[in-house]
């Protein structure tokens, strides 16, 4: 079904796993279309209560865009694909269902945005982040500039967009971008333990909790008028009544 991808369901989780080792999993315009359909697909999958994605290998998550897809191209093309980039980007974000980031080595350039589109992070002991376009005469594409600031702050994300300077997994773990940090053969596990977790309570309140943290960052919308309106809604919903009834009758709530 795919090219530059394969995918996996795992129970209740789908694990994306970017399928160029040869090529350090560099990111290309059809890898990334890949990404989109597949996760289009997850989202109407009632099976799927989230998602994992990761590169092929133990060396790299995605060691940036493939430089010589687009080397040639022009401004018009470059605007074109940039954009093409921060939809797929935004998909993963504005996914209704979490979408975890299980980074297994190199994650640079647009292989740190993918990560930082993800709800969370996940790092292997060996996992190294960067944002080294300056040092191609440009800047990040992919949301870089702005997702990174609002992960770790103004100053630092400046230092590491302008110096191009990598940080290892420790560091990463310091400043918040990643959540956890484990050795590479607990990577999957760690995330699939967190998946699980978030499975085992209400889907549309989840849904419900990412779309209010990305209304904040949202300039166009009111994080705070849409936590209200999204709280009033869920008192609509069947897993309100579930959950309310459950805590009431003091069992474990079973959302569907």
């Amino acid at each position: 079904m795919y090219n530059q991808i394969v995918t996996q369901e795992e129970g209740n989780i789908l694990i994306v796993s970017i399928n160029r080792e040869s090529k350090m999993n560099a990111l290309n315009i059809e890898l990334l279309q890949e990404i989109k359909n597949a996760l289009k697909l997850a989202l109407v999958n009632d099976n799927i209560r989230g998602i994992i994605i990761t590169g092929s290998g133990l060396k790299a998550f995605a060691a940036g865009a493939d430089i010589a897809e687009f080397a040639d191209f022009t401004v018009k093309q470059a605007t074109s694909m940039a954009a093409e980039g921060h939809e797929v980007m935004n998909m993963i974000e504005q996914s209704s269902k979490p979408v975890i980031a299980a980074v297994n080595g190199f994650a640079l350039g647009g292989g740190c945005e993918l990560a930082m589109a993800c709800h969370l992070r996940v790092a292997s002991e060996n996992a190294k982040f960067g944002q080294p376009e300056v040092n191609l005469g440009v800047p990040p594409g992919y949301g870089g500039t702005q997702r990174l600031v609002q992960l770790i702050g103004k100053g630092k994300a400046l230092e590491i967009l302008m110096t191009a300077d990598a940080i290892n997994a420790s560091q990463a773990l310091a400043l918040g971008l990643v959540n956890y940090v484990v050795p590479i053969e607990e990577l999957i596990p760690k995330c699939k333990e967190i998946l699980t977790k978030i499975s085992s309570k209400s889907p549309s309140a989840i849904s419900k909790v990412i779309k209010c943290v990305n209304d904040y960052f949202d300039s166009s919308k009111n994080g705070f008028e849409s936590e209200i309106n999204e709280f009033g809604n869920a008192f609509g919903t069947n897993d309100f009544k579930e959950g309310t009834k459950a805590f009431l009758e003091k069992r474990k709530p079973l959302f569907k």
